[in-house]
């Protein structure tokens, strides 16, 4: 198979947590051969969950934008970061300051957000990082108030050969203002991959799961490699020559197997 190493890998595999963005699609393209190569896993009889940081807009809408893209899945199929920080805040009955798109608000419109704010959250709100927006984070995190951030992405894949400034940076820099250290709730936190995992049945057999991303830390670092998850990188979306290979991820999160496109991992686990 060209473009594929660590095709061994694949063999046993009988479920998949598959990221989105930059994996499936990246914006409103679908990468090669990807919603054929979802059906072809499925008839294998993979099990399959979608992981996903994607937190410009709401649950609702990244599953309306994926069947109009022309993916067949289930609504509970998908395990985003957002709904996962929203869980979070119900859980621990924060009032929270979101620095989220409007799109993403939507999802949070039956919190009570009001003063004074007990949480900030943080996530990819390129509308919102100005600094009025983030000096009124400051000011609520110096009141006490915690901080989430929904994860910590250092960059993604805004169109094919275009990357756009992700949510970590910002998060690092209410870090360093504050001195106060981000609750993660995204990938690549353990958790995160354990909703997925019990939802699955497949908490306790990790070893025969593949989680599949393009970024070879946020996706396949942390809770993957701690949960013994079978790794793979695509090289599309964010994805750049030597990701695999960088001093970070020789120290904690070198993938077992890097193929160009999902499709390419589809095509090796259904033909071993």
């Amino acid at each position: 198979m060209a473009g594929a190493s660590g095709s061994s890998a694949v063999k046993g595999i009988k479920g998949m947590l598959l990221d989105l963005s930059g994996t499936l699609h990246i914006d409103n393209v679908v990468t090669p051969n990807a919603v054929e190569a979802l059906q072809r896993l499925r008839g294998a009889g993979v099990k399959i969950r979608f992981v996903t940081n994607s937190t410009k807009t709401s649950d609702e809408r990244l599953y309306s934008k994926l069947t109009g893209l022309g993916f067949e899945l289930d609504r509970n199929e998908i395990f985003t970061s957002l709904g996962a920080a929203k869980t979070l805040v119900r859980q621990r009955g924060y009032r929270p300051l979101l620095l989220l798109e409007d799109e993403a608000l939507e999802q949070f419109a039956d919190i009570d957000q009001s003063e004074p704010h007990t949480a900030v959250v943080v996530g990819l709100a390129p509308s919102k990082f100005d600094y009025q927006h983030m000096n009124r984070a400051f000011q609520a995190l110096l009141g006490g108030a915690d901080l989430v951030g929904i994860h910590k992405a250092r960059y993604y894949a805004q169109q094919e050969d275009k990357l756009a400034m992700g949510p970590g940076g910002f998060v690092a820099a209410l870090e360093y203002a504050t001195d106060k250290k981000a609750m993660l709730v995204g990938k690549p936190a353990r958790q995160f991959y354990e909703l997925a995992l019990r939802d699955m049945g497949m908490l306790e057999t990790p070893e025969v799961v593949a989680m599949v991303g393009d970024d070879v830390l946020a996706d396949l670092g942390g809770g993957a490699r701690e949960l013994g998850l079978v790794r793979l990188l695509v090289r599309t979306g964010k994805y750049r020559p030597g990701d695999e290979a960088g001093p970070q991820v020789q120290a904690q999160a070198q993938p077992d197997g890097v193929f160009d496109t999902f499709a390419d991992i589809v095509e090796a686990v259904v033909t071993r």
